[in-house]
């Protein structure tokens, strides 16, 4: 059997396709750092490994003998400093795709991001053929820089970064390109903190009634990447992990309050919650707050922005198919945080 290292193993999108290539009698050696909560992986027919992106060394020596790269590992968060950002996503996937050249390994995939193309509010359906347009030009961006933009602009230089090495060292490279993920043990994408919201009964919520939002379930994206494995795609390949349809944001948020029993709440229109969520983030930048403030220029726009990613590639390269209806991915995501004890 080949030798699959997995990195971010424990995270959202790694136990999701750990999860996957399991139940399918593929086994994955699960690259991830000590302080990382690996309760989830102990129950499936994984081999766990302990290394650090940011340690070369350790990286190589974890390498070893391996066959295949899958690289989830990443700081993804719209808050933070951007050296952080930097180390993590760029350097440290430098750090991996080098020492998968030291041990003379000739394919990886990569995990980028949507947001590489751009998350501003755009009529057009973007695709793998168009170029990156990462930084998003929030209200006063240059005198208070935005997180989510460290995260964008980091994932945008790791991929170009990232193409540029395999293609002179003659290494299969496959990007894929998740759109905003939500599944079992999502915390940090913005859907569970929503649901959060909703139970305490607040009764406004910013957002309309017509923009888009493209999203993709957890179990879906772990089928994408193992379709990717199972292709071996040559060369460089970037594709877009989405939906195939982008729903209407207003009508996606309200599934989530339907499925979970909350009362649907009323949308705030943007020119009322954009001022307070500026000054909001003014405060935490000033006082170098280290959590993410509850509102901000960039979690506000989401809700307003239309955003629509083509799904095409995936399906005509990878025959992918999702398995799991809109409904049937929220259900499953509502019930295991019940079942948890997390709502």
């Amino acid at each position: 059997m080949e030798k699959i290292i997995l990195t971010g193993a424990s995270g959202l999108t790694g136990t999701h396709i750990a999860e996957y290539f399991s139940a399918r009698g593929v086994k994955l050696n699960c690259l991830v750092r000590r302080s990382s909560n690996i309760n989830f992986l102990k129950t499936l027919d994984v081999e766990i490994v302990y290394a650090d992106l940011n340690n070369p060394e350790e990286l190589k020596e974890a390498f070893q003998g391996a066959d295949f790269i899958i690289h989830t590992a990443a700081k993804v968060s719209d808050w933070g400093r951007y050296e952080d950002f930097y180390h993590t996503n760029v350097v440290g996937t430098l750090n991996v795709i080098e020492a998968a050249r030291f041990n003379g390994i000739k394919n990886i995939i990569t995990t980028g991001s949507i947001s590489c193309y751009g998350e501003e509010s755009s009529p057009v359906v973007k695709n793998e053929e168009m170029e990156y347009n990462s930084h998003y030009n929030y209200f006063l961006d240059k005198i208070f820089p935005s997180g989510m933009n460290y995260y964008r602009d980091t994932k945008a230089e790791m991929n170009e970064r990232a193409i540029q090495f395999c293609c002179e060292n003659g290494i299969n490279l496959t990007i894929i390109e998740p759109a905003w993920i939500y599944g079992e043990r999502e915390f940090h994408s913005g859907f569970y903190d929503f649901l959060k919201t909703m139970k305490s009964g607040l009764p406004l919520t910013p957002g309309s009634r017509k923009n888009k939002f493209h999203t993709i379930y957890a179990r879906d994206l772990a089928k994408i990447y193992y379709l990717a494995y199972q292709k071996k795609l040559d060369g460089i390949n970037k594709i877009l992990a989405v939906a195939p349809i982008a729903e209407v944001q207003f009508h996606l948020l309200d599934l989530f309050c339907l499925k979970a029993g909350y009362r649907r709440p009323k949308r705030i229109p943007k020119f009322l919650i954009y001022p307070p969520a500026f000054l909001t983030e003014v405060i935490y930048t000033t006082f170098r707050i280290k959590v993410a403030p509850p509102i901000s220029r960039a979690r506000v726009n989401i809700f307003y922005d239309n955003i629509e990613y083509s799904g095409k590639k995936a399906m005509d390269l990878l025959g992918f198919e999702p398995d799991y209806s809109l409904e049937e991915g929220i259900e499953k995501t509502v019930r295991w945080y019940k079942d948890n004890n997390l709502l």
